[in-house]
């Protein structure tokens, strides 16, 4: 059996394709770096990371980049003996604009080398390329209508213009002939993220609507010319759990059908779980996988018998079975960062870190809010319980300068265990806390006082998160654990924390970090970093 989500934590947005056995998914990344998460599978059940293709200044620099802006919804396809992956950076969130370039990528194989992008065009967000099995390629896109009410956070419908489609002239690099307006979306709106799918001489164009929180659906129509008219599926969606509150996989949505070698037909979609009795999901947006059938109608349906996404579905193999969540354990001792760790915006890491061979040292530079140039370097969490671990050198002069431990979504939303300096303790530990304050990014400090801590020594620190409740520990050497300061609410490092739905579209990390805002650029030395997993 397939469990879902197949990628569980921040992993949205899946574009799905077949390589003769393989199949790969590529998901948006918004701001962190480097940029688009492929994973590959041969069995649809279990799925590895093999590649963040967009991981170079030539092709991306979201230095500046608002929260939640960045790489949005790619595609990724196969044609021609090259995979093409087509993606948005975008530059603004709040307001009436958005402000959203979009890029094509090749190569030859998924491990690449992936080629410099060619800009396409600005006029909306989540494109999609079709291969024409006649040689034309399309390009699909939303269009954004910045002359509307549709204000960032709280979405409405007419922002949001239909689908486009123009030809794309591959050898050219450019758009080409007329562009065509091939979907408006159904009554329920906010259409977005098309995929165009060809069987039985049907185009059948797979959409995203209503918005990606609890409402979201995949939308499907069909049409025997590619540019329309299109007519709508007969239960409209194909998958939502908008209608089921009950349902374990909600704001399920945005997606792309994939067939097997023999035949059977899946679809991806994006949800979320929220923490039970809430509606936060610390866990972001992540991947799942449905099995659908063919009826008699030429209309493609989920396999269950009901839009509503399932958390167990049939496999296309019999001999699959899904892996078990294990301790990830990770000594900063070799020359590359380990494969689950990103960092945010900036294309010139050396900037930020480096590896010594013992360490992964961090050179401080700006705020933990910072839009531009942070150290932070930090994992997804993946489990709803969870204990991280590291441990630091580190020996500020300046209360201006800390380094620690994070719980991290976005400048708003965060807690942070650092060592700090303090002018009567001296080196000392602190907690930064920022439980969803939007827009100001206001701190509070849940210790009364700063912690003493020994001068010149390494200190561990650690975090355990239990559904909606996080505790901090920390000690030096091999002596016991130390709880340290009051239980926070992890619950706010979510999707709907703070600015609430729609206000923010990544997930929660675990992390460190380091900054230094006398400009100093004091380092810190992190040896190593667990992640134990508990419940999923």
């Amino acid at each position: 059996m397939i469990v879902n989500p197949i990628l569980p934590g921040f992993n949205p947005d899946p574009s799905i394709c077949r390589v003769e056995d393989d199949y790969y998914i590529a998901t948006s990344t918004f701001e962190w770096y480097p940029g688009v998460q492929i994973h590959h599978s041969r069995d649809l059940v279990n799925w590895a990371l093999v590649k963040r293709p967009l991981d170079r200044a030539s092709q991306l620099d979201m230095r500046g980049n608002p929260d939640s802006c960045g790489i949005w919804a790619p595609c990724l396809s196969h044609a021609g003996d090259l995979f093409w992956l087509v993606y948005t950076d975008v530059k603004r969130y709040d307001g009436n604009f958005k402000d959203t370039h979009n890029y094509i990528v090749t190569a030859p194989s998924i491990e690449g080398p992936w080629s410099d992008p060619t800009y396409v065009n600005s006029s909306g967000f989540d494109p999609s390329l079709y291969h024409g099995d006649d040689g034309r390629k399309w390009f699909l896109n939303m269009v954004w209508n910045h002359r509307s009410d549709s204000i960032g956070g709280n979405p409405r419908h007419p922002a949001f213009d239909g689908i486009l489609c123009q030809e794309y002239n591959a050898e050219a690099g450019k758009l080409v002939g007329p562009v065509t307006n091939i979907y408006r979306g159904s009554a329920h709106g906010l259409v977005e993220g098309p995929h165009i799918h060809k069987r039985n001489g049907w185009y059948y164009l797979t959409m995203a609507e209503g918005g990606t929180g609890y409402d979201h659906a995949v939308t499907m129509a069909r049409s025997r010319n590619i540019l329309g008219p299109y007519d709508l599926h007969p239960e409209t969606h194909i998958i939502t759990s908008k209608d089921a509150p009950e349902a374990v996989l909600q704001r399920a949505g945005h997606g792309q059908i994939v067939d097997t070698p023999d035949g059977q037909y899946y679809h991806t979609h994006l949800c979320s779980r929220p923490i039970p009795g809430t509606r936060r999901s610390p866990l972001g947006r992540e991947t799942a996988i449905q099995k659908c059938i063919w009826r008699d109608d030429d209309w493609l349906y989920l396999a269950n018998g009901e839009p509503v996404p399932a958390v167990d579905v049939p496999g296309p193999s019999e001999s699959a079975s899904p892996g078990l969540p294990s301790a990830v354990r990770r000594r900063f001792d070799g020359k590359s960062l380990p494969p689950e760790f990103q960092w945010l915006r900036t294309p010139h890491h050396e900037r930020i870190f480096s590896l010594t061979g013992s360490a992964l040292r961090f050179h401080a530079r700006e705020s933990i809010g910072s839009w531009f140039e942070q150290a932070l370097v930090a994992r997804r969490q993946e489990h709803f319980h969870f204990r991280a671990e590291t441990k630091v050198t580190f020996d500020p002069v300046s209360y201006q300068q800390a380094a620690g431990l994070t719980h991290y979504y976005n400048r708003h939303k965060f807690h942070f265990l650092g060592v700090t300096w303090h002018e009567t303790w001296g080196k000392a530990l602190t907690i930064l806390s920022c439980p969803g304050d939007w827009p100001d990014g206001r701190l509070e400090f849940p210790l009364s006082e700063p912690v003493r801590v020994p001068a010149h020594s390494s200190i561990g620190l650690a975090v355990e998160v239990e559904d909606a409740a996080l505790q901090f520990f920390w000690r030096t050497g091999t002596s016991d654990w130390q709880p340290v300061g009051p239980v926070l609410d992890a619950s706010v490092i979510s999707d709907e924390g703070g600015r609430g739905e729609h206000g923010s579209f990544t997930g929660a990390f675990a992390g460190m970090v380091a900054f230094d805002t006398s400009g100093s650029a004091i380092t810190a030395d992190f040896s190593y970093f667990d992640y134990l997993p508990g419940r999923t």
